[in-house]
């Protein structure tokens, strides 16, 4: 939403159905097929729209995944099953976590009794950094993702007459690879941190994360490159891509 690029375009480009791309959006992991499609679909999204594929898949097995007890028993029979399912043994992780949060606020208390509370900011100062410290971490990171969002641009071409266009993204991917658009013929909209395109004439407008761009009138080929942090930035002759 923030990139403006419909639902519709992304189901397009992925092949992912469109209300599966809206329960990754939720965090509705109970609609989805089940943990190998989620983090499949994972890696296909973020590649579309730009981010680290791998950052999610990692973020989503940390916090959302967890192994059935299905999958860890035996293939049994139905009466063994029962018969040999066993208690579970030991807490988990969770509760070890927080006895052990807890027996570090335990000892500073006592350690702040006996020094007679004559240097109470240091103790005070270290509890605070502990229970401040996961925080930190996933602000930390929903800032880099919100960083690498906002650089991608949104473009699309409508062309008002027949147009060559040569359209690379990034790495050199050629997303119209050099050919004769007719009028009215519009193109989707790509998205990418950077965009160079080459220009046969000025029959054209361009939608630049939605705000419309007109072509100024040219005898020869027109080329621009396009960024988020520079926006649309004129070529020279000699650095006009040309697909070939």
């Amino acid at each position: 939403m923030h990139a403006r690029i419909d639902v519709s375009e992304i189901e397009a480009q992925t092949k992912i159905r469109a209300k599966y791309l809206r329960a990754l959006e939720n965090e509705e992991w109970g609609l989805l097929p089940g943990p190998t499609f989620v983090k499949s679909f994972l890696r296909t999204y973020a590649q579309a729209l730009g981010l680290d594929g791998k950052a999610l898949v990692e973020e989503y097995r940390l916090h959302h995944e967890r192994p059935s007890e299905a999958m860890l028993e035996p293939i049994v029979s139905t009466p063994q099953r029962n018969r040999q399912r066993p208690a579970k043994s030991g807490p988990s992780r969770g509760y070890i976590a927080a006895v052990a949060a807890a027996g570090v606020v335990i000892v500073l208390l006592i350690v702040l009794l006996l020094s007679g509370g004559s240097s109470p900011s240091t103790p005070t100062k270290t509890v605070a950094i502990h229970h401040h410290a996961a925080p930190s971490r996933h602000h930390t990171q929903g800032a880099a993702h919100q960083s690498s969002t906002s650089s991608i641009v949104a473009l699309s071409l409508k062309p008002t007459g027949a147009i060559y266009v040569c359209l690379l993204g990034e790495g050199g991917q050629r997303l119209i690879p050099g050919v004769e658009l007719q009028a009215g013929e519009g193109t989707p909209t790509y998205h990418a941190r950077h965009f160079v395109v080459t220009l046969g004439n000025n029959s054209v407008t361009m939608f630049i994360d939605g705000h419309a761009r007109t072509v100024p009138a040219s005898a020869e080929a027109i080329g621009y490159s396009i960024s988020k942090a520079r926006g649309r930035q004129p070529l020279s002759a000699a650095q006009l891509p040309t697909c070939k």
